[in-house]
């Protein structure tokens, strides 16, 4: 009967990895080129199965992954990753060397948020006509990716699907993390007058492109020209890889002091989309985010936008990250040395504070957002 259960549990798995195709005929190619990466896979499916003995598909209170699955005093933690707009408009223009970095960026950064380490990654790739270039450069940035996560790039998955309906090819993958169950953070114990450190984006990151590509089509510009006022193109200010901050996140953590984090996805911190209220979801009932206007350095990629598309400093709010990928909520006794410790080697800003209400509070009641130089990586 267990076994049953866990192989319907992997099964189930495999249908949402592929969940873009499933279900229309395909056809499988193995590709040479791409073997090598594949020849150390120090985890089986068959290892996998004593491990989904006992499920636990609720969050428990946890946000940003998408299942916790006990085993004995650990959970193991999974969040999904599928490309979007940007890896089209990335496809379109011939840029495939971040592809697979975004991908992996995305699930490895929403598995951090709860404490947990990512320890392996799964992807599958599905395309109308294959390409060999194009599908070496998503395996080595894949690659990349999980090296800079620390995580096992466990098994790459790719199918030719001549019929594959959106677009010429798909991209998804999902990562699994580990954490002992009294290390979870939760956001829980977070109390009014705790802090709230912003790590710096690169950019876009993965979200928002909808609105990007609408902006770039209406301004008559391509990726290959300048981004105006700055010496860098609009293809490298707009498909700059996805930061991974698993590292740097899980050494902040070790040394105490942090009770809640949230992955900035698209919105950076406003109430007004149930999908976007990144930090509103972190909070306990009772307490809201009171942010700091102009605390933080703006990328310049995001004035552009903003001036070419005519868009309101409300929506540019609730639309992009606006330059803070990752926000840690720490106890005010950590924060000094906190974020001492993070502007030793990188960029850390004080960006607000916990108070009493439910929510999200601005500094002052009129946003003004203040563009500045960009961030490098």
């Amino acid at each position: 009967m267990t076994m049953t259960m866990a192989t319907a549990n992997l099964q189930l798995y495999r249908c949402t990895s592929a969940s873009p195709v499933y279900g229309l005929k395909r056809r499988s190619f193995c590709v040479p080129k791409l073997l090598p990466l594949c020849k150390e896979r120090s985890i089986t499916s068959k290892k996998l199965l004593p491990l989904c003995k006992e499920r636990n598909i609720t969050c428990s209170g946890i946000w940003g992954v998408e299942g916790l699955y006990t085993l004995g005093d650990a959970y193991f933690v999974s969040a999904p990753a599928c490309e979007g707009t940007k890896f089209k408009l990335a496809v379109q223009n011939g840029i495939y060397d971040t592809i697979g970095r975004d991908l992996v960026a995305i699930s490895v950064n929403g598995i951090v948020t709860s404490g947990a380490k990512p320890i392996f990654f799964h992807d599958f790739f599905a395309t109308k006509h294959l390409k060999l270039d194009l599908a070496d450069k998503v395996t080595q940035g894949i690659k990349y990716g999980c090296q800079q996560s620390d995580c096992h790039h466990l098994e790459f998955q790719m199918r030719e699907i001549p019929n594959l309906c959106d677009g010429d090819c798909d991209l998804c993958g999902i990562a699994v993390g580990i954490m002992k169950k009294d290390s979870v953070i939760d956001g829980k114990s977070i109390n009014a007058g705790d802090v709230l450190i912003g790590l710096p984006s690169n950019g876009v990151h993965s979200y928002g492109f909808s609105l990007v590509t609408s902006v770039l089509n209406e301004s008559g510009l391509s990726l290959k020209d300048q981004l105006p006022g700055e010496s860098i193109t609009l293809g490298e200010a707009l498909i700059a890889p996805t930061a991974i901050y698993v590292k740097q996140v899980l050494d902040i953590i070790s040394k105490g002091g942090v009770k809640g984090i949230a992955h900035i996805t698209g919105g950076l911190f406003t109430h007004n989309d149930i999908f976007n209220d990144n930090i509103p979801r972190l909070l306990p009932k009772g307490l809201e985010a009171l942010i700091y206007e102009g605390s933080w350095t703006i990328p310049p990629v995001f004035k552009w936008i903003q001036e070419a598309g005519r868009i309101e400093d409300a929506e540019m709010m609730q639309t992009f990250d606006m330059g803070i990928g990752m926000v840690l909520v720490v106890s005010p006794e950590a924060a000094d040395r906190i974020l001492g410790e993070i502007q030793k080697t990188s960029i850390a800003y004080r960006i607000g504070e916990v108070v009493k209400d439910d929510g999200v509070r601005w500094s002052s009641e009129d946003i003004n957002i203040s563009m500045s130089p960009s961030i490098q990586e």
